[in-house]
């Protein structure tokens, strides 16, 4: 996926919309700062999550971090490949490493994400 067609949240996580269905990752920056992935724990499928939400987590060599749903809904699958394998997410973030995908409650609440520039802006501030 090109990350110029994303929205972003704060918390990293990118988000591209096809229809009513979300995938969901996390970004390139946050696979760099995390550094080597060791494990990723994933949600049920059926499971709906609101915005801000904690839906799983990250953990590397570093530290264990929270995913966050940028917008709310139902997941409706998963990519359990990640969770016997997590070098997807470092190798191919805005692609093979997407984490869940979820049929989006509100679409309103893609509004409140950044685009690429800006998000891209706010690492750099950090």
């Amino acid at each position: 996926m090109d990350p110029s067609s994303l929205k972003f949240a704060k918390t990293h996580e990118w988000v591209s919309v096809d229809g009513e269905i979300a995938t969901i990752g996390i970004s390139e920056f946050a696979v760099k700062e995390l550094s080597d992935v060791v494990h990723v724990e994933l949600p049920n499928s059926g499971k709906s999550f609101s915005a801000g939400e904690v839906f799983g987590e990250v953990e590397s060599v570093k530290a264990v971090s929270d995913l966050y749903a940028p917008i709310g809904g139902e997941i409706v699958e998963v990519n359990s490949v990640l969770e016997g394998d997590p070098a997807p997410l470092s190798d191919d973030p805005f692609g093979d490493g997407w984490i869940v995908k979820l049929k989006v409650e509100n679409a309103d609440e893609l509004d409140s994400l950044m685009d690429y520039a800006a998000y891209q802006a706010s690492c750099e501030s950090h």
